[in-house]
């Protein structure tokens, strides 16, 4: 064992802050913690050591917000919203408007009927969200995605999305299940008079079982029906959002990269996001269903016959100096990707 840091994290059952170590074992990069009450706990957390350490080396912190909005009290991760501690720009911001949805989807964690209650604020209350991301100092947050729950319940989505361009937000992207896209291309039109930049649509696959098994419904038809709908009404920037779930979809990540080279006309991006495992799932579970960046990397790799390599793959802050040498030229600070090198590759 090879012991790489010392950090912080939490109980998974309680959520109080643990001393953890991360470290090494037979090429895995693992986390451990143990809590008073509620015992230990060990979780892979990147399944490739070298990978790990290769995103590590290209780690970039940023300074953060000269105007955070909430102050330090508790610490992390209890004054979240953003608090000086937080070292980044919002690159990228996320409002949910609602946890209502039209779908139960058995891995989903934004749901109303399993939170109790329904959470939705008002166009007001929206609006001031907007307000507030853009006052950020010294970068205004200039990209947002509307999310949920299922943004497109809304009925007034339209009036939020026209809201966020009138503020002055130049990308708006709306996260959604494709349900009612696939519905209404007059809907899709709708969005995208409004000012919609980009679709960011849930597509984990392109066979009937995997959603019957993710999402708990065949929902294959209805994507292609969203994705054609979208081709139809000019919305075309969609990212087909993969949830990875091991032995559900993972024999799949070739064949959508081939869908969407297919349908480079209108898909621009793949975004694939393995599953998190929150329940309280026994640690041998937990094991044989964990999937991890360094994994995904591999399997692409090979469903491509090497066409897209592992090493095609860098972490996000990679592109910093780029921003850095733009904003020299220009005199202006821009956005700086500083997310944690762990987050994800791209």
């Amino acid at each position: 064992m090879n012991m790489i840091k010392n950090t912080k994290s939490v109980c998974p059952e309680c959520l109080k802050v643990l001393d953890a170590t991360i470290f090494e074992d037979d090429n895995k990069v693992y986390i451990k913690k143990e809590c008073a009450e509620h015992g230990f706990f060990q979780e892979l957390y990147w399944s490739d050591y070298d990978q790990y350490m290769r995103a590590e080396k290209l780690r970039y912190d940023g300074e953060g917000l000269n105007n955070p909005h909430t102050k330090t009290v508790n610490g992390c991760p209890y004054d979240c919203g953003i608090c000086p501690e937080h070292k980044s720009h919002t690159a990228l911001a996320i409002i949910d408007v609602t946890n209502r949805c039209n779908l139960k989807c058995p891995v989903c964690f934004a749901n109303a009927a399993a939170a109790g209650y329904v959470y939705e604020p008002t166009k007001d209350e929206v609006a001031g969200m907007l307000e507030n991301l853009r006052a950020n100092d010294p970068v205004p947050a200039t990209a947002l995605q509307f999310s949920g729950g299922e943004p497109t319940i809304r009925n007034d989505l339209v009036d939020l999305i026209q809201k966020a361009k009138e503020v002055g937000f130049r990308h708006v992207e709306i996260n959604t299940n494709g349900v009612r896209l696939s519905q209404s291309v007059d809907y899709c039109r709708e969005l995208k008079a409004a000012g919609v930049s980009t679709v960011y649509l849930q597509f984990d696959g392109l066979t009937p079982d995997v959603y019957k098994f993710i999402r708990g419904i065949d929902l294959l038809d209805t994507k292609m029906k969203a994705i054609e709908n979208c081709r139809q009404a000019g919305l075309h920037s969609l990212v087909l959002v993969v949830t990875l779930v091991k032995g559900a979809n993972d024999n799949q990540l070739g064949d959508i990269i081939n869908f969407a080279a297919q349908n480079f006309d209108v898909i621009r991006c793949i975004n694939v996001q393995p599953v998190s495992l929150c329940g309280r799932l026994p640690q041998k579970e937990r094991d044989r269903m964990r999937i991890t960046i360094p994994d995904f990397m591999r399997l692409v790799e090979e469903q491509t016959e090497g066409k897209v390599k592992v090493s095609d793959f860098y972490p996000v802050p990679t592109v910093v100096p780029v921003s850095k040498a733009v904003g020299a030229l220009k005199d202006k600070q821009y956005v700086e990707f500083t997310a944690h090198p762990h987050c994800g590759m791209a």
